[in-house]
């Protein structure tokens, strides 16, 4: 599938479907989506980013999931299977998550926190520390296992997959994720 510069520009401001079912264990938590991400209505789905292949690597999905054309009924399937949801901070896609101001990150965080109470998963894991330091409220907020929870969930701040979060690997992403799904009782 390919889109013009023009095509994907019609894109912003648009939502993301929620992957999220009543089985959530472990659910992660985008910035906002991409252009690319709203025209097929599947998370992390441009080219590039690491998310996908990330839990391939770290052993949570069984194959690599490729969501560029959309999400297949398959991989929905397996993702809500295994106990993953997917959501974002800010429900609006945008060229850059820069774009977004400190209000709609706030009113973001404020929505989310709603969501994980009536969603209940085990593990929310917030992927992209700048963000989460925003909509929080968290200025002095570190990568990794927090001692706050939210929505009265366990919470963890992860890397975010972007390729322009060019000092992480899709190793060390692998290696963060599957902290947060141990911690949400995945199976090997």
């Amino acid at each position: 599938m390919k889109f013009t510069r023009a095509e994907l520009e019609a894109f912003n401001g648009a939502s993301v479907d929620d992957l999220v079912d009543d089985r959530v264990r472990l659910l992660f938590v985008g910035i906002n989506p991409g252009l690319w991400t709203a025209a097929v209505n599947a998370h992390f789905a441009r080219r590039g980013n690491r998310f996908w292949p990330a839990l391939y690597r770290a052993g949570i999905t069984p194959h690599l999931v490729d969501v560029s054309d959309g999400m297949s009924e398959a991989d929905r399937g397996l993702v809500l299977g295994l106990g993953i949801g997917i959501t974002n901070v800010v429900a609006t896609a945008s060229a850059r998550a820069e774009e977004l101001t400190i209000d709609e990150l706030r009113a973001g965080g404020a929505a989310l926190e709603t969501n994980v109470r009536r969603w209940k998963p085990r593990v929310v894991a917030v992927l992209g520390l700048t963000a989460y330091r925003q909509a929080f409220a968290r200025p002095k907020a570190v990568q990794g296992r927090q001692g706050d929870q939210l929505g009265g969930v366990e919470l963890w701040v992860l890397p975010n997959p972007s390729g322009l979060n060019a000092h992480e690997t899709v190793e060390s992403l692998a290696i963060a994720y599957r902290e947060a799904w141990d911690a949400a009782g995945g199976p090997d």
